[in-house]
C-alpha cells in the first residue's frame, strides 16, 4: 500500500547496507577510490573511520561487489571477542569450522588458506567492520595476520572500518606497530544540506520513482538540519514523512509534516519536559508555597529564643504560641516539626503519585 501510493517499486529509506542505494558524496567518493586503490596495490592494512550512520558499512559492501570476481572476501561484524574466538569467526566466515582447534592451530589453517588462493591467483580481503570494539590483544592478533606474505607481495589485505574510537585506539603506543602498518586513512563527513536532498532524491530514484518532488523544499532543509547530515537519521526522517503523508492521502510532504515527524523523533525534548525520565517530577507552586511555610515556621521557632535561653515557638498547625520552653523542650519540639515535615512531604509524594496512576489508567473523575 505505502509503495502503490508513491509509485515505488521498494522501500527507499530501509534500514539495511544496500550498496544499490550508495550515494557518493565528494566525500564518500574520494573513500571509495582511496580503498579501491589500497586494494589494488596490495597496501596490506586500510582504515575508514567515520561516526556511527555515515554509511561505512554500504560503501565497504560496495567496494568489496567490485573484486567479487578476482578476490576472496570476507566481512567480519563479530568483534566482541578474544582472539581464538576472533580466528573461529574468521575460518567460519570461509566455510572452515574449528571449535575444538588451538589458537595455533587455527592461525596454521588459516595460512593453508591464504597460500591456496595465491596460487590461484585471487586476492584475499579480511574487512573488519566496528573495528573500534576489537581489545587490544586482539587488534595484535589482526596484526600479525599481515606477515603472511611472498617476497613479491602482500597475501592479505586488511581493511579496519570503524567510529573515532578506532583512531583514538590505533594512536595508543601499545599499537604503535599495527599503526605504522595502516599505509591509509580514510574518514567520512556528514553530508551538507544540498547533498542530503540529492541523497533523497537517488534513493528515490533507485527505488523507482519518477515524477514531481515527493518532498518540499522547505522539508528537505528541514530534514537535513535536523539529521545533522547523517544519512541514517536522514532514512528515518524520511520514511517517517513518507508514512504520514500516507496516513493521510498526501502525496508531497510538506514543511508542517516534517515538522511533526521531527517532534516525534526528537527523543531529547522528552528528556527535557519530562524530568521522570531522570526520576524526577516537577512540583506545583502551590506545593512549595505549602512545603515552604512549614519550613518557615521551623525555622522561626529556632530563631524565637529569648535572654534567658528559652524558645518561644510558633506551632504548625495554627500559629497559637505556647509558653516559651527550656533547650530540652525546645529540641524536642523542633523534632517533632521535623517529622511533620517529612510525613508531610511523604504524603504530598503518595497522593501525587495515586492521582498519577489514575490518569495513566483513565479513573480520575
Amino acid at each position: 500500500m505505502f509503495l502503490d501510493f508513491y509509485g515505488l517499486r521498494e522501500q527507499p529509506f530501509g534500514v539495511t547496507p544496500d550498496p544499490r542505494f550508495l550515494y557518493l558524496s565528494p566525500a564518500h567518493r574520494e573513500a571509495l577510490a582511496s580503498l579501491y586503490y589500497g586494494v589494488e596495490a596490495e597496501r596490506g592494512f586500510l582504515a575508514l573511520i567515520a561516526k556511527p550512520g555515515l554509511g561505512k558499512t554500504t560503501l565497504l559492501f560496495h567496494l568489496l561487489e567490485k573484486f567479487r570476481r578476482n578476490a576472496r572476501t570476507v566481512f567480519l561484524f563479530q568483534t566482541q571477542c578474544n582472539s581464538r574466538e576472533f580466528m573461529r569467526f574468521l575460518l567460519a566466515e570461509l566455510g572452515v569450522e574449528g571449535p575444538d582447534l588451538d589458537f595455533v592451530h587455527l592461525h596454521e589453517q588459516f595460512n593453508k588458506m591464504l597460500l591456496a588462493e595465491s596460487r590461484a591467483g585471487r586476492r584475499f580481503i579480511v574487512v573488519i567492520d566496528e573495528a573500534q570494539n576489537l581489545d587490544a590483544s586482539v587488534l595484535e592478533t589482526v596484526r600479525l595476520l599481515s606477515d603472511f606474505e611472498t617476497p613479491q607481495a602482500k597475501l592479505l589485505q586488511i581493511i579496519l572500518s570503524g567510529q573515532p574510537e578506532l583512531a583514538e585506539k590505533l594512536a595508543s603506543p601499545r599499537l604503535a606497530q599495527l599503526r605504522q602498518r595502516v599505509s591509509l586513512f580514510n574518514r567520512l563527513a556528514p553530508l551538507s544540506v544540498e547533498e542530503s536532498g540529492r541523497y533523497i532524491q537517488h534513493r528515490l530514484r533507485v527505488a523507482g520513482y519518477c515524477g514531481e518532488p515527493l518532498f518540499a523544499a522547505p522539508a528537505l532543509k528541514a530534514i537535513a538540519q535536523f539529521s545533522d547530515g547523517i544519512p541514517r537519521n536522514i532514512n528515518n526522517c524520511c520514511f517517517n514523512a513518507l508514512s504520514l503523508g500516507f496516513a493521510m492521502g498526501q502525496k508531497v510532504v510538506e514543511l508542517s509534516m516534517v515538522e511533526e515527524v521531527i517532534h516525534d523523533l526528537d527523543i531529547s525534548q522528552d528528556v527535557s519536559e519530562n524530568g521522570a525520565a531522570a526520576g524526577e517530577r516537577e512540583v506545583p507552586s502551590s506545593e512549595l508555597k505549602v512545603n515552604t511555610d512549614l519550613e518557615e515556621e521551623m525555622v522561626t521557632a529556632a530563631s524565637k529564643v529569648a535572654g534567658d535561653g528559652r524558645v518561644a515557638p510558633v506551632s504548625p498547625t495554627n500559629g497559637n504560641r505556647p509558653d516559651a520552653l527550656t533547650p530540652a523542650e525546645a529540641i524536642a519540639y523542633m523534632q517533632q516539626l521535623s517529622l511533620q515535615l517529612k510525613d508531610w512531604k511523604r504524603g504530598s509524594r503518595l497522593a501525587s503519585e495515586g492521582a498519577g496512576s489514575r490518569i495513566k489508567n483513565g479513573t480520575l473523575d
